[in-house]
C-alpha cells in the first residue's frame, strides 16, 4: 500500500462547470466564501489562492502518439478545476442540499490524434480529493475512447477500499466486463497528485493501475501491475525549462516507462511526458511525447457563445488540429 497524501480540510469549494439548469458560474459572493485557505497546505496559501479564484486551468500540449507502426500527430488538453463532489453518489455537487460533499481537484484530459485517414478521441476524467480524511485514493475515474472502428466506456468507483470497474466495449474479445480490485495508485491520478503536492508522491516498488489510455489502446485488462516509481531532478533535453522535476514509472511486465516532467515551484505546471513502450503491431519500441504549448486560467464554462472574442481566444491557443 502506497503512503497516503495529507492535506488540510475545508468543506466549501467554488462551482466549476454546471448543468444546463444550473448557474453557469458561481456568484462572486459564493466564490469568495469558497476560497478558504488551507486546502493545498503543502505550499502554504499559494495554491489556495491559485485554485480558488473562480477559474479553471486549461493546458494545451502538442502530441506525438505511438500507435500502429509509427508516430502520429495530435493534441492533448488538460483541464484542471476544483469543485465539490458528493462522496456517496460520486457526482458533482450541483444543488448543495446534501452534507456528504468533499472538495476534489478534477482533471479532464482529452487526447486527439490522427492515424492516416481516420482519427482517435480519448477522454479521461479524474476526481481526486484534496483532503485525506476518509479519502486515501481517488474517488472516481471515467474514460471514453472513440475511433472509426467503434467506442468504449470505462468507469472506476471507490467503494469500501476497493475499485469497482466496469467496461463497455465495441470489441468482441472485451464486450461488457465488471471486476473489482483492491484500491491502489492509479496512473491517471498522478497528474492531480503532482499539482496538489508532488513532494508526497510515492516511490519504490508498488502496484499501479496503468492509464486508461494505455489499457484501451493496448487492449489490456484492468488490473494493477508492479511498477518502480522514482522522483528526481530533470536533466533530459526533451523539455526545456528551469527547476524541473521528473516522476518516472517503470512497468517491467509491460516493458513500459512513463516520465512526467513538471515544475518544482507552485503551481507545479506539467511541462509534458514521455511514454515509451513496444507497439502491439510490430513490437518496435517507440515513444509518445506530449509538450506543453500554452496555459491559461479561464471561466471556460461561461464562454460558450460563438463570439469573435471566443473564436479568437481558441485560435490563439491553437486548439484543434
Amino acid at each position: 500500500m502506497y503512503r497516503y497524501f495529507a492535506f488540510a480540510t475545508v468543506f466549501f469549494l467554488l462551482t466549476g462547470c454546471s448543468t444546463a439548469v444550473q448557474k453557469e458560474a458561481a456568484p462572486a459572493a459564493e466564490a469568495a466564501a469558497a476560497a478558504k485557505p488551507g486546502l493545498f497546505a503543502a505550499a502554504g496559501d499559494k495554491l489556495d489562492k491559485y485554485w480558488y479564484q473562480g477559474q479553471g486551468e486549461l493546458n494545451v500540449y502538442d502530441l506525438q502518439q505511438n500507435r500502429y507502426q509509427g508516430i502520429h500527430p495530435g493534441q492533448v488538453l488538460l483541464i484542471f478545476v476544483t469543485e465539490d463532489f458528493l462522496a456517496d453518489q460520486q457526482v458533482k455537487n450541483d444543488n448543495y442540499k446534501q452534507p456528504n460533499s468533499t472538495p476534489v481537484l478534477k482533471l479532464n484530459a482529452i487526447s486527439r490524434f490522427t492515424t492516416g485517414l481516420y482519427d482517435y478521441s480519448l477522454m479521461t476524467s479524474v476526481f481526486t480529493p484534496v483532503k485525506n480524511s476518509g479519502f486515501g485514493h481517488t474517488i472516481k475515474l471515467t474514460h471514453t475512447a472513440q475511433d472509426w472502428c467503434g467506442q468504449a466506456f470505462s468507469q472506476i468507483n471507490l467503494r469500501k477500499g476497493k475499485y469497482q470497474h466496469q467496461l463497455r466495449s465495441y470489441f468482441e474479445n472485451e464486450a461488457d466486463q465488471e471486476n473489482t480490485i483492491a484500491a491502489t495508485l492509479l496512473e491517471d491520478e498522478i497528474l492531480n497528485r503532482i499539482r496538489m503536492n508532488w513532494q508526497a508522491l510515492p516511490q519504490g516498488n508498488l502496484p499501479v493501475v496503468p492509464s486508461m489510455n494505455f489499457l484501451r489502446l493496448r487492449h489490456k485488462p484492468f488490473q494493477a501491475y508492479t511498477a518502480t516509481l522514482a522522483l528526481a531532478d530533470y536533466t533530459g533535453t526533451d523539455f526545456p525549462g528551469e527547476n524541473l522535476k521528473v516522476y518516472s514509472i517503470r512497468y517491467p511486465e509491460l516493458d513500459r516507462q512513463l516520465d512526467i516532467v513538471f515544475h518544482a515551484a507552485p503551481p507545479y505546471l506539467i511541462e509534458g511526458w514521455k511514454d515509451t513502450y513496444p507497439s502491439a503491431f510490430d513490437n518496435q519500441t517507440r515513444s509518445t511525447i506530449a509538450k506543453r504549448t500554452s496555459t491559461v486560467l479561464e471561466t471556460y464554462w461561461s464562454q460558450n457563445a460563438n463570439t469573435p472574442e471566443n473564436t479568437a481566444k481558441r485560435r490563439s491557443l491553437n486548439i484543434g488540429h
